[in-house]
C-alpha cells in the first residue's frame, strides 16, 4: 500500500489508527486482494482522496456515504461523486434533481463534486474501498472503525457543523456526532428505491446554507462546476 501523509488536522486524528492492529490487517487484507488478481475500486491513490480535498480545519458540511461505486470508473474517493465523463449514477441523478427543486441549480452535465469539496465538504464513505462489481464487499473489514474516528474527530474538535445523514447506514452514525454543537440533517437514501420516501422535498442545501448563515459563516455555493 502506498504509504499515506495527511495534512495536519486530519493526520493528528487518522494518523494513531493507522498503528492498531485493526487498521494493519485491513491493510494485509487489501494488499492480498491486489495479489489475487482482484479489482478493488477507487484506485489506490484515490482511497483517502476526501480528506486530502477537505482538511480537518476547512470542513464545513460532510456529507456520508456507504460504499464507493463500484463500476469500473466510477469511484474517485469522494462519496456521491464521479470523475467527469462518467455516466451519472442514479441517487447523483436524484441528488441533481432535489438540488433544482431546492434552490433552483439546474443539473449539472458531469457528476464530479470537487466544487463542493473545495469549499469543505467532506464526501466520506463509511468504507473506503470496495471489489469490482460486489456492493459491501470491504464493509466489515476495519473501514468503519477508521471512518468512525474521523468523524467522533470531526465533531469533538470543530463547531458547527452540518451532517448531512441520507439513509439507515449514515444515521447509525449519530452517536459520533455532538447534536448540541452541529445541526444533523437526516433522510431516506437519494437512491431510486427510496428517494420518493422523502429525500425529495427534504431541503437539505437550503437548510445547510441558512444553518451556516445563522453562525456568521461563509455558505456553500452548491452548483456544480
Amino acid at each position: 500500500m502506498v504509504q499515506v501523509q495527511f495534512e495536519e488536522g486530519w493526520q493528528s486524528v487518522l494518523a494513531p489508527q493507522m498503528s492498531e492492529p485493526y487498521f494493519q490487517k485491513l491493510q494485509a487484507f487489501l494488499e492480498a486482494e491486489a495479489a489475487d488478481g482482484k479489482v478493488v475500486y477507487p484506485p489506490e491513490t484515490d482511497i483517502y482522496a476526501a480528506f486530502n480535498a477537505a482538511p480537518l480545519k476547512d470542513v464545513r458540511v460532510v456529507i456520508l456515504g456507504q460504499d464507493p461505486y463500484h463500476g469500473e470508473g466510477q469511484a474517485h474517493g469522494l462519496s456521491f461523486s464521479v470523475r467527469k465523463g462518467v455516466k451519472l449514477p442514479p441517487s447523483l441523478r436524484n441528488i441533481y434533481k432535489e438540488l433544482e427543486s431546492d434552490l433552483g441549480i439546474e443539473p449539472a452535465l458531469h457528476g464530479c463534486l470537487t466544487h463542493w469539496a473545495e469549499q469543505g465538504v467532506l464526501l466520506l464513505n463509511t468504507s473506503l474501498s470496495v471489489e469490482a462489481a460486489k456492493a459491501g464487499s470491504h464493509s466489515k473489514k476495519g473501514w468503519a472503525q477508521f471512518t468512525d474516528a474521523a468523524i467522533k474527530g470531526l465533531s469533538e474538535r470543530r463547531e458547527n457543523l452540518v451532517f448531512i445523514l441520507w439513509g439507515a447506514h449514515a444515521q447509525n452514525k449519530i452517536a459520533l456526532i455532538d447534536e448540541q454543537k452541529h445541526l444533523v440533517l437526516r433522510s431516506v437514501h437519494p437512491s431510486p428505491l427510496s428517494a420518493r420516501r422523502g429525500f425529495f422535498g427534504s431541503a437539505p442545501f437550503s437548510k445547510t446554507n441558512s444553518y451556516l448563515k445563522e453562525c456568521g459563516l461563509p455558505e456553500i455555493d452548491w452548483k456544480v462546476l
